[in-house]
């Protein structure tokens, strides 16, 4: 056999091993995709809420650790707490997992550590409420350090002119999946009933259910991913030192920092739309609860055709010219809900539509992307940095939100105030020169980007 026909089965062989990593590493986004769906946006807040009301004293308050905290601030300080330790974990674990190569042990870990803290959210009830509040921290933090991990994946996967393709098609399939959850939770949660379940059952079901889900299905990544071996040239610090290691070195690629800040500040606007949409349309429209989770569900299901249709147009028009366009979108829906009528849900499903179109495919888009500006051997270590950059700045949208509301006691001027987020953020992330980036961090430039 020549030397020409060994070096095609080689490379034959080598695009077979890639494809089936990249068919395992989109079921984890199905795999985890149900918990930030199920658990966080739709059932734990209001039901965590009621358990901490339950153990509330005369005057509304809880004491975990003998601190005095209103029973419906409960979960939203829960969530801060989890954001916080997240932001100390994940360049540890990002630094770990450059330095080593040994990607699928931290992945399990964090991965099945969320899993069974979601799983044992079966067991709050009465008024568990500091069950519920460190179940949910665990969880939490452990679901960003798995999805860092996850998504540091990306450039050793996928060629550069597949990662569009790739990040998209995985974005779509987590989508997919917490709308077919959402679906079977609302089926047993309307009819609990009829399955003989009283309704804080079925929550707890619903809860436990997305735990299991996500155990179950992380065995497939972790059985096609397969793990590499670390750069010999890594000499980052181990241990506290990391995220400040990790940050120097950035400084030596301002093009990818520039990138990294329009990302902050778009998707913090995302970010905050997805959280207060549902205010906006209970306090300010006068929608009931049905609706609000109509429109979450119909939001789920568009964000999948919405990622794999973005996906096609960066194939023609450019990773970062798409991205823009869809925050250019994202001004447009904000803008067209600040007039909205009143009670009228099919408007408000207009706008969960739009929402939900662009949604998916932003994301992804923002994720292939960064992972080209990523220097070879510190994926981890960047996208720890980059998950940190997205959860450590999320104070800012809903602090703006907030603000505008108490202002103009008018939540239609709150919703629309987010508007600021995508016009800075087109802003920035048109200065950015990405070929250029990408040459600076020591990557093949794709042909169109």
């Amino acid at each position: 056999m020549g030397t020409g026909t060994v070096r095609r089965a080689h490379a034959a062989d080598e695009a077979a091993g890639l494809r089936r990593e990249q068919r395992g590493w989109y079921v984890y986004d199905w795999a985890c995709s149900v918990y930030s769906t199920s658990v966080l946006t739709v059932f734990l807040g209001p039901y965590l809420t009621s358990v901490a009301e339950r153990a509330a004293d005369g005057d509304g308050y809880v004491h975990p650790l003998g601190i005095p905290v209103r029973a419906g601030s409960f979960f939203a300080y829960s969530v801060s707490l989890s954001v916080a330790l997240a932001v100390v974990l994940m360049p540890l674990a990002g630094g770990m997992a450059d330095r080593t190569g040994r990607k699928k042990p931290l992945l399990a870990a964090a991965a099945y550590t969320g899993a069974a803290a979601t799983a044992g959210l079966f067991f709050l009830d009465g008024d568990r409420y500091l069950l519920g509040g460190v179940l949910l921290v665990v969880a939490n933090a452990a679901q960003s350090v798995a999805m860092m991990v996850y998504n540091s994946y990306l450039p050793q996967i996928a060629p550069p002119e597949q990662r569009d393709a790739v990040s998209s098609r995985g974005w779509a399939l987590g989508y997919a999946a917490g709308s077919l959850v959402l679906v079977a939770d609302l089926v047993l949660y309307s009819a609990h009933d009829s399955f003989g379940l009283s309704e804080t059952t079925a929550v707890r079901i619903c809860l436990a259910s997305a735990g299991l889900w996500w155990g179950a299905f992380t065995l497939v990544p972790l059985r096609r991913l397969r793990d590499r071996h670390a750069r010999e040239d890594r000499a980052t610090a181990p241990g506290a030192r990391q995220l400040a290691a990790t940050v120097r070195d950035m400084r030596r690629h301002p093009l990818t920092l520039a990138f990294l800040l329009a990302y902050l500040v778009y998707n913090d606007g995302i970010q905050t739309v997805i959280t207060q949409a549902s205010v906006y349309g209970s306090e300010e429209l006068g929608l009931g609860q049905s609706t609000l989770i109509g429109a979450v569900l119909l939001v789920q299901v568009l964000a999948v055709a919405g990622a794999l249709a973005m996906g096609r147009l960066a194939r023609t028009y450019g990773t970062r010219r798409t991205i823009l366009g869809s925050l250019v979108a994202w001004t447009v829906t904000l803008t067209a809900g600040w007039f909205l009528p009143a009670r009228a849900p099919v408007w408000f499903f207009a706008l969960a539509a739009g929402i939900g179109l662009v949604l998916g495919g932003s994301q992804a888009l923002s994720r292939s992307l960064f992972s080209h500006l990523v220097p070879p051997g510190k994926e981890a270590e960047y996208f720890a940095a980059y998950e940190v950059s997205d959860r450590g700045m999320s104070w800012l949208g809903p602090l703006l939100f907030g603000v505008t509301y108490q202002l103009t006691g008018s939540y239609r001027s709150a919703i629309v105030s987010l508007v600021a987020f995508f016009v800075l953020g087109f802003a920035l992330l048109a200065r950015v020169p990405v070929r250029r980036a990408i040459t600076e961090a020591g990557n093949p430039v794709p042909e169109r980007i």
